[in-house]
């Protein structure tokens, strides 16, 4: 079971599926791992092991791709019927949903076996993942350093071996962050490809892999608009699957070590493009310095108006559904500060920062008139020691104007719908692992999972393992 706990969840699958071992055997296993490294990470919050160990006991679908496969839930927008959903908030804690919600369904169909939700953030709101109701999530390379956010708990749970893959959400770069600061493989797909939930335009859900197979194969289960969604995004020609291992081809990359918004890129983060650049070089690309122009000025003003009116409706949406009263003290400082900020965007504001993105978006497809892929550094710093985003109370936007250096392209695609990938290619002299971002044009997913499974090939990263480990 040792050697199992090593593979990823597509080969757990075929286990299953070809009787080797059975889904209680690897619940019963993803359990102790996450007993073993759990107290030390912090990455689960609500253990669903009665739940769990239900489904493991009931006939196997062999024809679902992750059948019997352990998976954990993040604690925000994905819901499961008769378990809690606090998204990091005291406004919320103690409140269960009666229902599952779409994406939760289309992960049951799909085979896997949910026995517990990850921590995040408060709503999602930061790229590290302390929140004040559930306390910090550590990162399993250095737990003194943030595993990043807002998926910041299913990072390290994948990082430190509990499952082989977990669920995330994508609001500025809520699944590329964390894999960037755990070493796993993180994509976020394109505006619509998956069902439509919370802030829909600026927010995609996926998931945190060990393998590029693995995300490819969730994609496929899990892609389409739901009836009514506002966001479709372009057919795929195939599986997702089917593109991994399919050759790339000669990519035309255009990469950068310059930052949108003129701060300095980290010396790791530069050496990690720059490894990036040499490497794909050796594989056949072509490869040249340049970037899309980005107007920074609109992109940080529309960008914070959408995300401070995102939390606004958030907060009034649950407001609407449980009946409680929004009070300061229920909220951290800056999602109090955001929230009243996002109260005071009027329509017009609103729709000029929509234009804004929608702008953008015509520009980055220019750009990709000229180049296949874009490459850049997913963080603009390593993972940053835990309490950098904290604010003080006189201050309490502070925190979230430090995330500015540490995200500079990563908000990017959220505004303008772009698929964009994390991969783990680099580890700097401390030891903490230094994503490399690759963003495609939108709607080409496929490429990126070409792309992906020939740098996995070339330089493997599975193995590679945290000093808090579980295998």
């Amino acid at each position: 079971m040792n050697d199992i706990a090593t593979l990823d969840a597509t080969a757990l699958a075929e286990l299953v599926r070809t009787k080797q071992v059975k889904p209680a055997e690897l619940l019963d296993q993803a359990i102790e791992r996450s007993d073993k490294v759990n107290p030390q990470l912090n990455a689960i919050i609500t253990p669903m092991h009665d739940e769990a160990r239900k489904s493991a006991s009931a006939p196997v679908d062999e024809s679902a791709p992750f059948c019997g496969v352990p998976f954990l839930l993040k604690d925000l927008t994905a819901e499961y019927a008769g378990v809690g959903i606090a998204s990091g908030s005291a406004f919320l804690k103690d409140f269960v949903p009666e229902e599952d919600s779409e994406l939760t369904k289309r992960y049951k169909r799909a085979g896997l076996n949910i026995f517990g939700k990850t921590n995040t953030p408060e709503f999602g709101l930061l790229p590290t993942t302390e929140p004040a109701l559930f306390g910090a999530t550590r990162n399993p390379w250095n737990t003194d350093r943030t595993p990043g956010g807002s998926s910041g708990g299913s990072g390290a749970a994948v990082a430190s071996g509990i499952v082989p893959m977990a669920h995330g959400n994508d609001g500025g770069g809520s699944i590329r962050i964390p894999s960037s600061c755990n070493g796993l493989f993180g994509l976020k797909p394109t505006r619509g490809r998956n069902p439509f939930r919370g802030l829909g335009l600026l927010s995609q859900d996926h998931a945190l892999t060990r393998s590029v197979r693995d995300s490819a194969g969730l994609l496929d289960a899990t892609e389409g608009p739901r009836a009514g969604d506002p966001y479709y995004a372009p057919p795929k020609e195939r599986p997702y699957i089917r593109e991994v291992g399919t050759d790339p081809g000669n990519l035309r990359i255009a990469f950068t070590t310059e930052t949108p918004t003129g701060s300095a890129l980290h010396e790791d983060c530069i050496a990690a493009v720059k490894d990036a650049v040499s490497l794909c070089q050796e594989l056949g690309h072509e490869v040249v310095e340049a970037s899309p122009d980005i107007e920074i000025g609109s992109l940080v003003q529309s960008f914070t108006t959408v995300w401070a009116a995102g939390c606004a409706d958030t907060i009034q949406g649950w407001n609407r559904r449980t009946g409680r009263a929004v009070k300061q003290d229920l909220f951290e400082p800056v999602t109090w500060a955001l929230y009243q900020m996002g109260k005071m965007v009027t329509a017009d504001v609103y729709l000029a920062a929509v234009a804004d993105f929608d702008r953008m978006a015509r520009g980055i497809a220019d750009f990709f008139d000229s180049h296949d892929i874009w490459l850049t550094s997913t963080l603009g710093e390593p993972p940053l020691p835990l309490g950098t985003f904290d604010s003080p109370a006189d201050n309490p936007m502070e925190g979230f104007g430090r995330a500015a250096p540490f995200v500079p392209y990563t908000p990017i695609l959220n505004a303008t719908g772009q698929p964009g990938m994390s991969v783990p290619l680099y580890w700097s002299d401390e030891g903490l692992p230094i994503g490399t971002h690759f963003v495609a044009p939108f709607g080409d997913e496929a490429t990126l999972f070409r792309l992906a499974a020939q740098l996995e090939e070339a330089r493997p990263w599975a193995n590679k393992r945290p000093p808090v480990s579980a295998v």
